[in-house]
């Protein structure tokens, strides 16, 4: 008899343990290939950790170096609280910038360009509607770059319930047009971020106004551009860096406003 009991429990444990393995292996980061017109892109994917009938995914938009180890440990997270997430590759294979300097031109182009950066990122968030999340249960958050990129999504009128942008630029030509923004905004804004001007930071909110947006605007003391990654080091002083504090609160009230937009 006890030998029974014995190999029930070794059997249930075995299980468990199988079980356990499974759900890992299917929450890992795994490279996409996808394309816009002949330029190959590489993003990433990291299915939900847990299973929901309602599928919510979150397009990311890295910063403007592209896709770092930040923007995966960001993924890893929100896979864990129950989201399909997808790493959008913006510059494409044989575009990828080396060094910061290079960075600023890639993404100087799509800031400029903006109806292209509209267009890449409308082309990541059906690779992540393909890869399985609800086409009506979607947020988009950016960070720096992406951050940008997340609120030109919103002008541009992409499919999602709401857009997270973190220590990025808010400003477009004041030569554009303001149309309605139906989708809902949250910006997480470091106090001493200096490059974000003041007058950037007005004309944003103004926009915000006409454009009849429900919109929200959080402040972080004591921080600066990239406040949220670790790989910025600790010295204010050089406009960019992390804020342990800063980046915590800031993923709280992504998930706040994560709860409130999506249905899980």
């Amino acid at each position: 008899m006890l030998k029974i009991e014995e190999i029930m429990k070794n059997s249930i444990v075995i299980l468990f343990s199988a079980i356990l393995f499974s759900n890992l292996m299917n929450a890992q980061l795994k490279p996409v290939k996808y394309t816009e017109g002949s330029q190959q892109l590489n993003g990433l994917f990291i299915k939900s950790a847990k299973k929901s009938s309602q599928n919510p995914g979150i397009l990311l938009l890295p910063a403007w170096l592209g896709i770092d180890t930040a923007s995966k440990g960001i993924a890893e997270e929100l896979s864990k609280l129950g989201y399909h997430v997808f790493i959008a590759d913006i510059y494409g294979e044989g575009n990828y910038p080396k060094n910061t300097g290079e960075a600023g031109k890639q993404a100087g182009f799509y800031k400029t360009n903006y109806e292209a950066y509209q267009k890449r990122i409308d082309i990541a968030l059906h690779e992540l509607i393909k890869l399985g999340a609800n086409a009506d249960n979607i947020v988009a958050i950016g960070y720096c770059f992406g951050g940008t990129g997340v609120l030109e999504a919103a002008r541009g009128d992409l499919k999602l319930k709401g857009v997270a942008s973190f220590h990025g630029g808010l400003g477009k030509d004041a030569s554009r047009k303001t149309d309605a923004i139906n989708t809902k905004v949250l910006i997480c804004h470091g106090a001493d971020d200096p490059f974000v001007s003041k007058d950037e930071i007005a004309s944003f909110q103004q926009e915000m106004r006409d454009s009849k947006a429900d919109w929200q605007m959080i402040y972080y003391a004591n921080s600066v551009h990239s406040f949220t990654n670790p790989e910025a080091g600790n010295d204010n002083s050089k406009g960019a860096a992390y804020n342990a504090v800063a980046a915590k609160r800031s993923f709280d009230h992504l998930q706040l406003f994560l709860n409130e937009v999506l249905k899980k």
